[in-house]
């Protein structure tokens, strides 16, 4: 194995986090956190009852959105059809958090997962997902990370090369809007134009950029940080032109970005991290303003590097000069907008 090549997730580790807690910064602002996830999986288990626990930071957490993860799928029936079982999966776990007394509405919006690369013949597979989901399945997802040197491990999903220009995925992505369906875009910023490209081709199509855009900082990028960050700004910029896209600020504590503060004998305060993604933060709303940016925990992915209070201390204390009409738009509004959950 190369070992200058890190793990796409970090581990965690409980009692390296508790070495660094904080109160609640502006306990009382609503937030709906648009993006963690929930799995059981042999070497790792991220369950409602985990969830509920960070949730517990102080925030003022008043409704999550699941994202898929392929956990949870069914091993019988039509392959196309096995997304669905992450469904089933996941309304147990809210199930679960209605037991136990969570006032926070937990997965009151879902993003699954369906091959996009089915074609016409993926409306089945979407129709199924909101009819299991009971209404929860807002958007679906398909991860598109892709580099063409192997160093770059940026996802733990291996999708062809180029797949947002795909014809076949092309043709799956145009049933999305007839049935009332976003599409959360997980690219890094070397893919930056086909999303462009994408967003052009389908512009009554909701669209949800995950992690920023993904600013590499590893592989042949690490160390280079003045580099990527202008390359990464004007393929932003360019992005921003398309109205249907949206952007989520997050995603900083997962390895490709390179801040590695899971190397530190502490973890890092909400100062430390706000520092170092105040750049890509203010970038994001400059050009996409905050009706379009929404905040994310990337739960537990980013738990590697940062506590969950700690991580939304650090958003507000990049927000802190906003207005109250931003921060709204940027902790709730505009997440809740975009997955249409139903007011809070």
């Amino acid at each position: 194995m190369n070992r200058n090549i890190p793990p796409p997730h970090i581990p965690v580790r409980p009692e390296w986090l508790a070495l660094c807690t904080e109160e609640a910064l502006e306990p009382s602002l609503p937030i709906i956190d648009p993006h963690h996830h929930l799995w059981q999986f042999p070497d790792k288990s991220y369950r409602s009852a985990d969830l509920l626990d960070d949730l517990a930071s102080g925030h003022n957490i008043r409704a999550t959105v699941f994202i898929e993860c392929e956990t949870g799928y069914r091993t019988s029936g039509p392959s196309e059809m096995a997304s669905l079982g992450e469904v089933e999966f996941v309304l147990k776990e809210i199930d679960a958090a209605h037991q136990a007394g969570s006032p926070t509405r937990v997965a009151a919006a879902m993003v699954g997962h369906a091959d996009l690369l089915l074609g016409a013949r993926v409306t089945s597979v979407l129709e199924g997902l909101i009819s299991t989901s009971e209404g929860r399945v807002k958007s679906i997802r398909n991860i598109g990370v892709w580099h063409a040197d192997p160093t770059v491990r940026a996802s733990v999903a291996t999708p062809p090369p180029h797949l947002l220009m795909d014809a076949r995925f092309r043709e799956g992505l145009g049933r999305l809007a007839p049935l009332g369906l976003g599409f959360d875009a997980w690219v890094i910023h070397t893919q930056l134009d086909e999303l462009c490209s994408l967003a052009g081709a389908f512009p009554e199509t909701r669209m949800v950029l995950n992690h920023v855009g993904g600013p590499l900082g590893i592989g042949p990028y690490r160390g280079k940080r003045d580099e990527v960050f202008p390359l990464w700004q004007t393929a932003m910029r360019e992005l921003a032109r398309y109205p249907n896209v949206h952007i989520k600020l997050g995603g900083f504590g997962m390895s490709l970005f390179g801040f590695d503060f899971y190397k530190q004998p502490r973890p890092p305060s909400s100062a430390e991290v706000a520092d170092v993604i105040r750049p890509y933060v203010e970038t994001c709303v400059e050009l996409f303003g905050a009706q379009r940016c929404m905040f994310e925990s990337n739960f537990p992915v980013d738990k590697g590097n940062v506590a969950y209070g700690v991580l939304w201390n650090a958003f507000k204390r990049i927000a802190a000069q906003a207005s109250a009409t931003e921060k709204a738009r940027l902790f709730h509004d505009t997440a809740s907008d975009f997955y249409r959950i139903a007011a809070i």
